[in-house]
């Protein structure tokens, strides 16, 4: 009887051994070298990344119907108001240690997630079409302005990178002053929107607009060559420009991270968060997803750093994205934006 209640035991701590020796990630985001990484954390701890990969209102509707037998440990995704929305259904445990304060600005941050990268969401022009006059000091703001008319490209209202653009303008701004903004803003589109931020682009490029809103890394994929020559060239025939630079800095988003309330290796999962936050972790981010680093010791894709610096919105708190988000997709409906 002792015998075999030795050998019930051993089985058991072993089995929670290989349990405690494993962390579960599901995440939006369609990155192989995401992947990579996460073998080089195993490689370096030990500890084994099982990933489960798909859209975001899958993966949330599976963690929130499986509850406390969820194996989900981290929820990764892009945009604060996505992390914002599932933090908001209480969705996360407290996701912060004295490394995640020293490693990330707080304004990129809430207590139950973390950005792991930035992104930023800016303007490219034709300088055939656009004059240096038209494009100096330009603010978002200045986009409602009657020049714009019928010059301007972006993708839909039910876009979160829009939804997310126009709560920071109503956190900055107010709500008011946005609904006025909107109207006029809308008025300028050249077309009805459609596609993603690479298809505003090359809108631009094929002459169609002079003026469109699309994230860095997108522009940056295009001159990659990994889309194809057209979009290469495409990508070639427009101007990055960051916007606000005199006054709160461009617009900045996030691809973030939170360990999940019901979590079964909530330990290893910060072990996790924590590895993607090193130098060697943000280096590798940065150079193949053309997105931006927290830390401001690491330099980005050479593609992006030849668009320039430029001065990045780091006062908003990304975190209260979610609060204006509901208002700013209503005002964006009212407004007319399909």
């Amino acid at each position: 009887m002792k015998f075999l209640t030795v050998v019930l035991f051993v089985i058991s701590f072993f089995s929670n051994l290989a349990i405690a020796e494993e962390v579960n990630v599901f995440s939006s985001r369609h990155y192989d070298s995401d992947i990579q990484l996460y073998k080089k954390f195993t490689a370096e701890t030990g500890i084994k990344v099982n990933v489960v990969s798909g859209k975001d209102k899958a993966l949330q509707k599976r963690i929130k119907e499986e509850g406390k037998n969820s194996k989900a440990d981290l929820y990764i995704t892009a945009d604060a108001g996505r992390l914002g929305s599932f933090e908001k259904d209480g969705m996360f445990q407290t996701t912060t240690s004295p490394f995640i304060k020293k490693q990330v600005p707080e304004t990129l941050r809430s207590s139950n997630w973390t950005a792991i990268a930035k992104r930023a969401r800016i303007i490219f022009y034709s300088k055939d079409r656009v004059s240096d006059e038209e494009i100096k000091n330009l603010r978002y703001e200045d986009l409602a302005n009657d020049i714009w008319k019928n010059r301007i490209v972006i993708r839909k209202s039910d876009n979160i990178y829009n939804q997310s653009l126009i709560a920071s303008l109503i956190q900055n701004n107010g709500k008011d002053k946005i609904q006025f903004w909107l109207k006029n803003f809308v008025s300028n589109f050249a077309r009805s929107p459609k596609g993603n931020d690479r298809a505003q682009i090359l809108a631009v490029a094929a002459g169609e607009a002079d003026l469109a809103i699309a994230n860095t890394y997108y522009y940056a994929l295009m001159l990659s060559g990994q889309k194809g020559k057209e979009q290469k060239e495409a990508a070639k025939k427009v101007t990055p420009y960051f916007p606000n630079q005199n006054d709160r800095g461009t617009h900045i988003n996030i691809s973030g991270v939170g360990i999940l309330k019901n979590s079964p290796n909530p330990n290893n999962a910060l072990k996790l968060i924590e590895f993607l936050l090193t130098e060697e972790a943000q280096k590798h981010i940065v150079e193949n997803t053309f997105e931006y680093s927290i830390l401001n010791n690491v330099k980005s894709h050479e593609l992006i750093e030849s668009m320039g610096y430029f001065k990045q919105d780091l006062k908003t708190p990304v975190a209260e994205f979610i609060n204006y988000q509901s208002d700013a997709f209503k005002l964006m409906l009212i407004s007319g934006w399909k």
